[in-house]
């Protein structure tokens, strides 16, 4: 009587299901939840500044985008670190001595970024 072989490697166990293990890759890590959180955290100011001092102050921006739209996209395109960074340095040149027009957050507008050179 020809028997098979023997399997090479180990030995399945007997009763064990056999399938692969999904990894969950596209989940977050806990450092990303938290840098996540903190970025909508130092958002929250600049949305209630929005919603409550805006409308009185009126939309004299020299900039466009306007720095509070400036400082919520820089907070969600590079995380809270280098989001409140870029969002301090907007507010830094925000004054009768400084310049105005189209500032965009890097990477927000490669062609932009591109002409002109911006390394923030």
């Amino acid at each position: 009587m020809n028997m098979p072989p023997p399997p090479l490697g180990p030995a399945p166990l007997r009763g064990a299901i056999c399938r692969p293990i999904k990894v969950a890759l596209s989940e977050p890590s806990a450092y990303v939840g938290v840098m996540r959180f903190l970025a909508r955290l130092i958002a929250l100011p600049v949305r209630g500044y929005r919603l409550l001092f805006s409308p009185w102050v009126g939309f004299n921006c020299r900039y466009q985008p306007t720095c509070s739209a400036y400082a919520l996209e820089a907070l969600e395109r590079h995380g809270p670190l280098k989001g409140t960074y870029l969002m301090l340095r907007r507010i830094g040149r925000c004054h009768p001595l400084g310049s105005s027009g189209y500032d965009p957050v890097p990477g927000a507008d490669p062609e932009h970024d591109r002409c002109c050179g911006h390394d923030h």
